[in-house]
């Protein structure tokens, strides 16, 4: 029985991790499907208060991870398979282990979305790759193309320029969605060429078991052709993760786990903190003040502080 239990161990995972460890809370945290979070993908971190330098991704979260072992966080290696929100304490099955909590914290974070091609299906670790800094080693003096137009995408054709030869950056529009400072670093990379207003149909070739091309298609003119490539990476944005969450708790329309008073759910005593509930912001900072404002908010729960927005 833990009087809190963190479903993710992204920045906002952590961060509620470590408020509540220091609430003399006990706390476990299920790693979830990405331990880490989306930073654990991201090469260089810029805008994270406190490092003026920079910071890799995976060398933050390895820090936070750090500070929460330190204050008495236990970690559970695993997905979260189910859950029962009805009654108390909590129910959750993580492999063949069952956790009970008093309250919980949803961190789960977000997903990789692809483009849903059955050729990018097939070729997935093939050439087709969700992940630049996992993969972009095996790319080094060859090919590629970035499918997307956010900050996401924009930041894997820079990372890929260390190893690829040539990076195109396709995207489905005229001009990049990502961050005016992105936009200047693509504008400035040279080894960095931008396809606008085009869409990937086919990824080919499945019947060589590699990439070898994509075909493209211009969403103005209908106009299809070929790009010789040696790999493509997907950076199309996400979706949330929660798909355990359905009917147990109130969703938004896409998916996002929707926050009643302060970071409470539908459901006393769960709340939701980071990229899972946050269809706006999506930055590591911000998931991080979330993940602090829900484990103050379920340590006045435990207490049996009124629920109100005067919180």
């Amino acid at each position: 029985m833990y009087d809190v239990a963190i479903i993710g161990s992204g920045p906002a995972g952590l961060t509620a991790a470590i408020y509540a460890c220091r609430a003399d809370l006990d706390t476990v945290v299920i790693d979830g499907m990405s331990p880490g979070g989306q930073l654990m993908i991201t090469s260089e971190v810029e805008n994270f208060p406190g490092f003026p330098e920079g910071i890799q991704g995976p060398e933050l979260m390895g820090l936070m991870r750090k500070q929460a072992e330190k204050f008495g966080a236990e970690f559970v290696a695993g997905e979260l398979d189910s859950i029962e929100t009805e009654g108390k304490p909590f129910r959750l099955s993580v492999g063949e282990r069952t956790i009970e909590a008093r309250s919980l914290i949803i961190a789960s974070g977000s997903s990789s979305r692809w483009l849903g091609l059955e050729s990018e299906k097939a070729l997935r670790g093939k050439g087709v790759s969700g992940c630049a800094t996992c993969d972009g080693f095996f790319f080094t003096g060859k090919t590629v193309a970035v499918v997307g137009g956010g900050d996401a995408a924009a930041e894997e054709a820079n990372f890929l320029t260390r190893f690829a030869e040539k990076v195109y950056l396709i995207h489905r529009r005229d001009e990049l969605r990502a961050s005016k400072a992105m936009q200047h670093k693509i504008a400035e990379n040279p080894k960095v060429e931008p396809v606008w207003d085009s869409v990937v149909d086919e990824i080919l070739d499945v019947s060589q078991g590699k990439v070898t091309a994509v075909v493209l298609r211009n969403v103005k003119t209908g106009e299809k052709s070929e790009l010789p490539l040696d790999g493509v990476f997907v950076a199309i944005g996400h979706d949330p993760a929660t798909g355990p969450f359905e009917g147990k708790i109130e969703l938004d329309e896409k998916g996002y786990v929707v926050s009643k008073v302060n970071t409470m759910t539908s459901v006393p005593g769960i709340f939701v903190a980071g990229d899972v509930g946050d269809t706006r912001y999506k930055q590591a900072i911000s998931a991080a003040g979330m993940g602090c404002r829900a484990a103050i908010d379920a340590l006045k729960f435990l207490e049996g502080e009124e629920v109100s927005p005067g919180w």
